[in-house]
């Protein structure tokens, strides 16, 4: 009876709660890699996530690139200061992000991260 609960329970799940767990099961598995929940503001973290959204502000001389990163448990903007874009940077990339979290306006925000792509 469990597998037959298991099957009717995944059926009738939401894709976007079905997504949010593949995440979290992926992000799992980055070495030293926190969950966005469970990270500390105003310290160096490593998140894993998957792109969610992405905005450019192309201001001269102020130019930005933000990205909403998701691992399943929350959501970080990451901000790369003087960028229009970044090759191979796309809604639903995989990421690890490394930075100093902070707090602004309610949100959480990564100022210029070290990033790298995952598989």
């Amino acid at each position: 009876m469990g597998a037959l609960r298991r099957f009717l329970d995944r059926l009738s799940e939401s894709d976007e709660a079905r997504h949010a767990t593949e995440i979290r099961d992926w992000a799992a598995t980055i070495s030293n890699s926190v969950r966005i929940v469970d990270a500390p503001a105003r310290q160096a973290v490593k998140i894993a996530g998957v792109i969610k959204r992405m905005t450019v502000f192309p201001m001269q001389g102020k130019e930005s690139l933000e990205a909403l990163v998701s691992d399943g448990t929350g959501e970080v903007v990451v901000v790369f200061m003087g960028r229009r874009g970044i090759h191979g940077l796309t809604l639903g990339t995989r990421v690890v992000v490394q930075g100093v979290l902070a707090e602004q306006r309610g949100e959480r925000r990564m100022m210029n991260p070290r990033l790298e792509f995952s598989a």
